[in-house]
């Protein structure tokens, strides 16, 4: 480590000689017409041979370091911008000052070093413009990591996610949550902002989770981390006014739609809009209205016709048990398994979250997924009773036990099922912080993949992990 300080700190020092010698060459130099060409490119190759496979510089031994390093400052005085086709002096630049800031033990040369790295991305962004949204989030995302929170960070990622657009990439998701969360919490940005750039971000990553490519798994984790961020506030960023804007359009367009109208009246209620607000009186009128009239002969005759539209009457109304007999019924007279299978999902959630029936909920939610193998909710749904018998039985390594076989539902929730990839990874990052811990496994003779079966009433078998 000692021999890397120096030739970092020797490194350094050349790097005011680089300076000077691009006072006196343009910005964006190449050796295409430089009288020093042949110097330049042999230069390029040479020390391109020493970095060409490493993905951390920090790897190359000190002699190979200071032989490459001496050829990029030769290559990178004479023609910064390399043949003008290809931006390698900025992007091996940064690494070069990447690896030695890493091996710094003095904050102020860490810094220097730091500095530098993101000096690189101004310059090639001017030499290269047609790379500015990779170019602008990579720089953001170095700034956070190197630099730490700044205001100037947000700006840079906003800009990169507007030229970017779905283009941009994945690794501006979690920092962009973490800065805003931050700054929302510091009171240095209103929730109007948070809103945009949210908004902004997750249609970027629902776009691309939603091509289901290789990289569909990164966008997943950092829009996970991005919402773990910023829906810490949710009730603060989403405001009654955001809801307004979002649902007295639909409402427009769906007034004579009793379960829309509905939904919108409570939504609205639910985020702190008066009753006394005039959007919300003028909604709470229509409802009542659509309800009186549904209350008739015809409401009558639709109940009787329609047992799921009955079973959700007879839920707003309380009747639990009433709303399971017609669920029932409509699994009878139901034409398809995705039908029944959605009546079953019904009955499960009516057992789980009103009657606390977790055997019965658990036994019905299979019935559903086992009618409908490729729909992920009824795994979410057992995942979500499992985790509530752990936290309510046993010792603390039994919970634990329980967490493991919730997250276990999660995981095979978002294999059917894409679209509930979302909901699984957030609830799988909420309790991984519960799973076993070594120290209680070790005690009990436990080792980590044995296959242990979970008590709780749950009596699922899971591969112990930590």
């Amino acid at each position: 480590m000692n021999t890397f300080i120096r030739f970092a700190s020797r490194a350094f020092a050349l790097l005011l000689v680089v300076s000077a010698s691009m006072s006196l060459n343009a910005q964006c130099a190449t050796w295409n017409d430089s009288p020093d060409k042949e110097t330049a490119e042999n230069a390029h190759v040479s020390y391109r041979n020493f970095v060409k496979d490493a993905q951390d510089f920090t790897t190359l031994s000190e002699e190979e370091f200071n032989a490459a390093f001496k050829d990029w400052q030769t290559a990178y005085g004479i023609a910064p911008a390399a043949d003008g086709q290809r931006p390698f002096h900025y992007i091996d630049g940064r690494e070069f000052y990447r690896a030695m800031a890493k091996n710094a033990t003095d904050d102020a040369k860490k810094k220097e070093y730091n500095d530098r790295v993101i000096s690189f991305y101004d310059e090639e962004l001017e030499c290269y413009p047609n790379n500015k949204a990779f170019l602008l989030g990579r720089k953001a995302y170095d700034m956070f990591y190197l630099q730490g929170y700044s205001m100037e960070g947000i700006d840079l990622f906003e800009e990169a996610m507007e030229a970017g657009g779905n283009d941009t990439e994945y690794i501006v998701l979690a920092p962009l949550g973490q800065q805003l969360n931050y700054y929302f919490k510091t009171e240095k940005i209103d929730n109007k902002r948070v809103r945009k750039l949210y908004d902004m971000a997750t249609k970027i990553a629902d776009v691309n989770i939603d091509k289901g490519d290789a990289y569909a798994q990164y966008w997943e984790a950092g829009k996970a981390n991005l919402d773990a961020s910023v829906l810490e506030f949710a009730d603060q960023i989403f405001d009654c006014a955001y809801f307004k804007e979002t649902l007295i359009p639909k409402f427009e367009e769906n007034q004579e739609d009793y379960e829309v109208v509905k939904y919108i009246l409570s939504k609205l209620k639910d985020q702190g809009c008066p009753e006394t607000d005039a959007d919300v009186q003028r909604v709470q009128a229509k409802y009542d209205a659509i309800y009186a009239t549904l209350k008739g002969e015809q409401e009558e005759k639709r109940r009787q016709m329609n047992p799921l539209y009955d079973a959700s009457i007879l839920m707003d109304e309380g009747d639990y048990a009433g709303a399971i007999k017609r669920y029932e019924d409509a699994i009878e007279s139901a034409d398809s398994d995705e039908k029944k299978a959605q009546a079953y999902y019904q009955i499960a959630s009516v057992q789980s979250s009103k009657l606390r029936q977790y055997g019965a909920a658990r036994q019905n939610a299979n019935k559903a997924a086992q009618l409908n193998p490729g729909w992920g909710k009824p795994y979410l749904m057992i995942g979500d009773i499992y985790a509530r018998l752990g936290s309510s039985c046993g010792d603390s390594y039994q919970q634990r036990l329980a967490v493991l076989a919730a997250i276990d539902k999660y995981n095979q929730a978002k294999r059917v099922d894409s679209e509930v990839s979302g909901d699984a990874n957030r609830r799988i990052a909420n309790y991984r912080s519960s799973m076993p811990i070594k120290s209680e496994a070790f005690q009990r003779g436990d080792s980590e993949g044995d296959r242990i079966k979970v008590g709780c009433g749950i009596g699922e078998t899971v591969t112990l992990r930590f």
